[in-house]
């Protein structure tokens, strides 16, 4: 079994239970002020497998899914025995790096909280970008498939201007940070792999 199909057993798993459990999910979620104040440093990480309703975790762990296997079968041809090893640190620093920076903004406010795999989904499908940005991807309403660099281009655009507005309940931010991991990630653990991305690109043309 993928790494990427348990992540995603155990992320349906205890995101099920903390639905059904209220004092769950407040002990894992996302909240700054205990982060800061209590020292409950663990929230950075345990708020990515919990999610805010059914919705937010289908479109999560299908993400996750779509993209996670190829990026294993990059690592394992990249990173031999170490595949699995490095595919970890990517998702959960994924997950833990996306939150900082509301640790920081939100720290004082005891009633701001944040939820939800999508600081580490995004370093996933970024990550996959940088290894194949010549992949066809298509973006909701868009329904012309477009190369997916052009897709990281438009995603980055709409999550700066999403949060900016402020007004649908998104950490845009998250998603942003997740796939600047991503990327930095690629950089360091696989240098070329960056000469690769703008060599594919340009060999397009």
């Amino acid at each position: 079994m993928s790494l990427s199909i348990i992540i995603i057993l155990v992320t349906v798993v205890i995101s099920l239970m903390a639905f059904r459990d209220g004092g769950l999910m407040n002990k894992l979620i996302h909240n700054p002020y205990s982060v800061s104040h209590r020292k409950e440093y663990y929230r950075v990480l345990t708020c990515g497998f919990i999610h805010a309703d059914y919705m937010h975790l289908l479109l999560n762990m299908y993400a996750l899914y779509l993209f996670g296997g190829a990026v294993e079968s990059y690592f394992e041809y990249l990173f031999g025995g170490n595949a699995h090893l490095y595919f970890m640190l990517l998702y959960l620093l994924g997950i833990i790096i996306s939150n900082i920076p509301d640790m920081i903004k939100y720290k004082n406010m005891a009633f701001y909280n944040s939820l939800g795999a999508s600081g580490g989904v995004s370093s996933i499908v970024f990550a996959s970008i940088i290894l194949s940005p010549m992949t066809k991807l298509m973006m909701f309403p868009i329904p012309i498939p477009m190369p997916a660099y052009i897709f990281a281009i438009i995603y980055v655009a709409y999550s700066v201007y999403m949060d900016r507005r402020q007004g649908d309940n998104v950490n845009h931010m998250a998603h942003l940070w997740g796939g600047l991991w991503g990327v930095v990630f690629m950089m360091v653990a696989y240098p070329d792999s960056i000469k690769g991305f703008f060599n594919q690109i340009l060999g397009s043309f």
